[in-house]
């Protein structure tokens, strides 16, 4: 959404997530996101781990997802604790550069914004993120959902 430089809008406000992930909250409704924040990246989500995989460095996507289960089994993973997210259901993964409002609508010169679903059950997570050099060829970020009670 554009905003008119002088009232944050949602854009602006997902830029300025400074950790790794972060949740905000868009639209008149009030609904929450959830940002994977720190730089651009080639992204997926991991259902049977309610994990966001971010590719920062990796020789294959089969090395990628490899070295992400390697950190998500790893009990002395370091993770950063980003908010808890309140979700309605299914989500959808998308560039927070295009408007939600905007995903179904063909481009004028063609083509359809990305998105990608997310198989997520309603509830309350926890959110937490990780950064990880797993070895020499595979850096990993990870966005994990925990559920909460309550």
């Amino acid at each position: 959404m554009a905003g008119d430089a002088t009232v944050a809008d949602d854009y602006d406000r997902a830029c300025a997530v400074a950790d790794l992930a972060g949740v905000i909250t868009v639209g008149e409704d009030g609904a929450q996101v959830l940002v994977l924040a720190d730089e651009p990246a080639t992204s997926c989500y991991l259902p049977g781990s309610r994990a966001f995989l971010r590719w920062s460095a990796a020789r294959s996507e089969i090395s990628l997802r490899a070295a992400a289960g390697a950190v998500l089994a790893d009990p002395a993973t370091v993770w950063g604790e980003c908010g808890i997210w309140v979700s309605d259901g299914p989500a959808v993964l998308m560039d927070s550069a295009e408007a939600g409002s905007d995903l179904g609508i063909e481009y004028p010169g063609g083509g359809m914004p990305a998105q990608a679903s997310v198989p997520l059950p309603a509830g309350r997570w926890r959110v937490r993120a990780t950064h990880k050099k797993v070895d020499e060829e595979n850096w990993v970020g990870l966005v994990h959902l925990l559920p909460t009670e309550s």
